[in-house]
């Protein structure tokens, strides 16, 4: 069983102007038509975490979010109107029918062309999102590519015949294999077992060590881009906040000291937003148990921020 909470408009709160200045101001919370939209919709989901032996918290993670968003400026042009659709949560250990009723959401908001943003939770959340792009564009005769900023492949197997935050990426390859296109960016080997990178091979998967993928490196990073999203025809973005380095994403279920920075994902936002292929995005794992000055969900709510501003205020221009 899984439940569908509307949006609570008490988390968008803040300075308030005589004209649209923060997000709080600009939020809206039914669709109109003629207008470019997007939505917002966050997963109260730590199952597939806790099923992936992770650190319990990320269901706490999309209204976090969301109160960081609402004091940030708002620079998004006025022919766009952005949406809060409220939260899916999973109700006791049922995180299959949350992934149905997500996968279902998606594909709606994408046949009424809104672009949707998902704010998790585990990333368990990806395979209900992937499962719904993939279904939308399944007679389009469009090849979706998946980015992913992780330090995880997330190509794990199942758990006793279960899905997990460590398994959306493999249930996709298992279920889309003739649509199925992924570049991982920043993975660690320390985090990967050997048996993952075999499962990397066989999906044909392609990846970016965390020693490459740095600054520096750009040149290198944005042909390895260049090559694969020219396969593709639309771009789905997965953020895995524990891909950064903990010293800016403390709060997650899997920290790590040696992460990304955020100069290079954002980097990577920025080359994808020119592409005009990106059809939606989430934003995962932040843990707000864990986090520090609320440091990892202001990097989420950022991440969000600049994305949508890089596509649609470039549209304008």
């Amino acid at each position: 069983m899984s439940i569908q909470h509307p949006a609570n408009p008490e988390l968008w709160q803040g300075r308030n102007s005589q004209e649209i200045e923060y997000w709080h101001q600009a939020i809206n919370f039914e669709t109109s038509a003629g207008k470019k939209q997007v939505a917002l919709l966050g997963y109260c989901g730590d199952e597939g975490v806790k099923r992936n032996l992770g650190r319990i918290g990320a269901a706490k993670a999309p209204d976090e979010i969301r109160k960081m968003m609402a004091t940030m400026a708002y620079h998004l042009p006025e022919s766009l109107k952005v949406l809060d659709l409220g939260n899916v949560e999973t109700v006791s250990e049922d995180m299959e029918s949350g992934h149905q009723l997500i996968s279902e959401k998606v594909r709606g908001l994408l046949q009424g062309n809104i672009f949707p943003v998902l704010l998790g939770g585990g990333h368990d959340l990806a395979y209900a999102h992937g499962k719904g792009i993939l279904t939308h564009l399944k007679d389009k005769n469009e090849r979706l590519g998946i980015i992913n900023l992780d330090a995880h492949f997330d190509l794990r197997g199942l758990n006793d015949g279960k899905g997990h935050s460590g398994s959306p990426f493999y249930q996709l390859s298992q279920e889309f294999p003739d649509n199925f296109q992924y570049l991982c960016l920043g993975i660690q080997k320390a985090a990967n077992p050997t048996s993952l990178y075999r499962h990397a091979f066989a999906t044909k998967t392609q990846w970016m060590d965390m020693e490459e993928f740095r600054l520096e490196n750009w040149d290198y990073i944005a042909s390895l881009l260049n090559t694969f999203c020219g396969k593709v025809n639309k771009i789905y973005l997965s953020i895995d906040l524990d891909g950064f380095s903990s010293a800016y994403a403390p709060g997650v279920s899997a920290p790590s000291a040696t992460g990304f920075t955020p100069e290079i994902a954002f980097k990577v936002m920025e080359w994808l937003a020119l592409t005009g292929k990106l059809i939606s995005m989430d934003v995962v794992e932040l843990n707000p148990r864990y986090d520090q000055d609320h440091k990892t969900a202001r990097l989420a709510a950022r991440c969000v921020e600049f994305m949508l501003r890089k596509m649609y205020v470039r549209q304008e221009e």
